[in-house]
């Protein structure tokens, strides 16, 4: 930002350093919303490789299964990015002891469609936050945090459950499993062919 302002006639820099705060702003909420779409994409591919029974499944009484997981992801993304400007985060409607429970009755296409609903809630959240957006004060729980810092929690806090969900399909299929980054040991491969294609 200091050498776009440098090369500017007098009289102009308060207009190119909005311009550049624009443009900063911009690639940031571009970027938040590629990654949250990346997490999403993660998680469903690893869910093609899981039966419906790994679904539901539980490594020991104390763990969650990646229906829990989802349960709760999409609760909390219903609660989080509803009005997300204008209302505390943590909404009064919430139960979100419940969304560690895991009903009988419950169907994996239950789990799914409401994995798409907590999703679209977000996305079409973040799509339309301008960059004007990001010093607002919005609440979560009643504490203020910046829509900056919203972002980034709720960023950070998917990360870690899709993980959980990621681990524990591996962890179901086994040796069956198909890499979703860098296949153990081709490393080297990887990297080579990533030359090749710069070439």
């Amino acid at each position: 930002m200091a050498g776009l302002l440098s090369i500017v006639p007098d009289g102009t820099n308060a207009i190119c350093t909005a311009m550049t705060t624009q443009s900063l702003g911009q690639h940031y909420l571009e970027d938040a919303l590629r990654t949250f779409r990346n997490y999403k994409t993660l998680a469903e591919r690893a869910l093609a490789q899981i039966s419906d029974e790994d679904f539901f499944r539980t490594i020991d009484e104390e763990s969650n299964s990646i229906a829990i997981n989802i349960k709760h992801m999409a609760g909390n993304m219903l609660s989080r990015w509803t009005d997300f400007l204008t209302t505390d985060g943590e909404k009064l409607e919430r139960n979100r002891d419940l969304e560690f429970v895991m009903l009988p009755e419950t169907t994996k296409e239950e789990m799914l469609a409401y994995w798409e609903k907590g999703w679209k809630v977000t996305l079409e959240a973040i799509e339309s936050l301008t960059p004007d957006d990001l010093m607002r004060t919005v609440a979560i729980r009643g504490q203020d945090h910046t829509v900056v810092q919203a972002i980034d929690r709720q960023m950070a806090h998917y990360a870690y459950h899709v993980g959980q969900i990621v681990y524990l399909a591996k962890h179901f299929k086994s040796s069956e499993w198909k890499s979703l980054s860098v296949p153990k040991n081709k490393s080297a491969e990887f990297n080579a062919k990533l030359q090749y294609r710069e070439r």
